[in-house]
């Protein structure tokens, strides 16, 4: 009840056929069509896809030197070191590689930088530690794209490198034995978008069909859809088939850790949704890296021992209230400085800093402060003459390009167009500022800034039946690139006055051709104060679905209203 601009899809002359082809309700197909998928063979690909549709990894720029320098590996009984990343991505990425590795034999061991120390990625001083330990090939997972120096170095001294990362490159390229990234310009893999656990899982599918061991490989799927989700990558192409394949090796869970850390979430004995990935599983993991505490994710993965999983479950558990309490305090004073300058109503970008921040909690406050007023945010926190950044960014903008237009004031950056992260001298932050500024006001409408709710389809009441939720479940899983389907209902009535859920939310009955049906509006509390029982409303919503006492129970989500 704001101002959000609601954009009705227009119906795409394909989704009739294509209901017809595929036996599914016409509202299904248009959501199809609406996601530009047309063809009835890759409608039953998008809805019905299995573990046979994978992509051959050897498809993959690199991949087969990459498996031929594992395979000399083997034979050598050669160290490997894998260097990984701290958060969700970067961590199961090498739990995952390290696990395949070590079943062929392989002596691994891993080095994960310190975020608050070492800051992101492979360094030039990091090729120490690969003297150090021994290592006559090294495999960066989640990172490496830009270590061009350390890989220079490591060269020099004859130990190999194979990168495997999904981030863009710098200038110039690394001499790698191999470089596998879908996201190179002009790399031949046919989907671009994987994380960098998805780039793990199709180097461990080249082993597995190395050693004709394929039959391992759903093993590995449950892993790869948690950081998949919890890196917020599309959920498209390749990427949604790893997540839903993921999720459904979810029900059957036997590593002590994951167990563990499933059951401290509150999930043990449940279907795993990628919306519990989303929120309860993937921040936990990630608490560790964002508080400086990544060994207890990692041992957590590693240990056999169940008490000793469930107490660092435990741990993490409560690391993720600290980052919690830590974020809201974060928020709060980022939201005042946006308020106190109108900063909102001045800049399209909005670039905010503190001595205080923490540098692990700033890039999901900078989401949070992205969805409050809709425009890309980058937050710093500020120590030592640097000030050290990450940003979020709306569909509508891509943030790694606007970095790279003011690629003059870093010392480094990196990321993907909705998120980012720089270091740059504190006395540079003014003038990237400036400079930040003036890309967006030159790439960011006035109609962009606006909240936009893209409704898929009209619905009536009658219509959500059975085979309408049976195939909408199909669509799923929901993220980044295929959003939960938004449905919109006219001249609803209210039947329940509406009441307030612990001063947030607002919780109402909706009723139409007779049919009714619980709404709830999330953080819409204020809408109990304008709403009443009467009150004929259009009502745009997502179909979720709730669980008490072991009922299932269909409710509206209500994404806005208006009279």
């Amino acid at each position: 009840m704001g101002d959000s601009v609601w954009k009705l899809a227009p119906p795409h002359e394909e989704a009739a056929g294509l209901a017809a082809a595929l036996g599914i309700p016409l509202v299904i197909a248009r959501v199809l069509t609406n996601r530009k998928i047309t063809d009835p063979a890759a409608a039953e690909l998008f809805l019905y896809g299995g573990l046979e549709n994978l992509h051959d990894p050897f498809l993959m720029d690199g991949m087969a030197a990459a498996a031929d320098r594992i395979g000399l590996a083997v034979e050598r009984r050669e160290k490997i070191l894998i260097f990984g990343d701290y958060d969700v991505d970067g961590i199961l990425s090498m739990v995952m590689l390290h696990r395949a590795l070590s079943s062929m034999g392989l002596p691994v061991d891993y080095f994960i930088p310190d975020r608050l120390k070492d800051g992101y990625g492979i360094k030039d001083e990091h090729f120490a530690v690969a003297v150090e330990r021994g290592a006559g090939l090294v495999i960066s997972v989640d990172c490496g794209i830009k270590a061009v120096n350390f890989i220079r170095l490591a060269k020099e001294r004859g130990i190999d490198v194979i990168v495997t990362d999904h981030h863009r490159p710098g200038p110039d390229l690394p001499e790698a034995l191999a470089v596998l990234d879908p996201a190179l310009p002009g790399a031949s893999y046919p989907y671009p978008g994987l994380a960098g656990v998805g780039v793990v899982l199709k180097l461990i599918q080249a082993l597995l069909i190395r050693t004709g061991r394929t039959s391992l490989l759903r093993h590995y799927l449950k892993l790869a859809s948690i950081g998949t989700i919890a890196d917020v990558v599309e959920l498209r192409g390749e990427n949604r088939l790893i997540v839903k394949l993921g999720l459904r090796e979810l029900d059957d869970v036997a590593n002590p850790g994951l167990k563990s850390l499933i059951e401290v979430c509150g999930l043990a004995g449940k279907r795993i949704s990628e919306g519990d990935v989303g929120f309860r599983i993937g921040p936990r993991i990630n608490a560790a890296g964002r508080m400086g505490r990544t060994e207890l994710a990692v041992r957590l993965f590693f240990s056999t021992s169940p008490a000793e999983t469930r107490a660092l479950a435990r741990s993490l558990d409560e690391l993720n209230a600290q980052r919690q309490k830590t974020e809201e305090d974060i928020f709060a004073q980022a939201v005042a400085l946006v308020e106190a300058g109108a900063l909102d109503r001045k800049h399209k970008i909005l670039i905010l800093g503190c001595e205080a921040w923490h540098r692990g909690i700033i890039g999901i406050v900078a989401s949070r402060v992205k969805d409050a007023y809709n425009r890309p945010v980058i937050l710093f926190a500020l120590d030592d003459g640097k000030a050290v950044g990450s940003g979020r960014s709306i569909s509508d903008f891509s943030l790694i390009d606007c970095l790279d237009k003011c690629r003059e004031h870093f010392l480094s950056y990196g990321g993907h167009p909705y998120a980012v992260g720089c270091t740059l001298r504190r006395d540079e932050l003014p003038a990237f500022k400036r400079a930040a500024n003036a890309v967006a006001e030159a790439g960011i409408s006035e109609d962009q800034l606006k909240r936009r709710i893209a409704i898929d389809a009209e619905v009536a009441f009658s219509e959500i039946d059975g085979p309408l939720l049976e195939s909408h479940a199909l669509l799923g899983p929901f993220g980044v690139g295929n959003p939960r389907p938004v449905f919109m209902a006219r001249a609803a009535e209210i039947t329940a006055a509406p009441r307030k859920l612990k001063d947030k939310h607002v919780k109402f009955l909706l009723r139409q051709e007779g049919r009714t049906f619980e709404a709830l509006g999330w953080d819409r509390a204020a809408w109990a104060d304008s709403l009443a029982r009467g009150d004929r409303i259009d009502a745009a919503f997502t179909l979720q679905t709730s669980t008490y006492l072991g009922e299932e129970k269909l409710y509206l989500s209500l994404e806005d209203v208006r009279r």
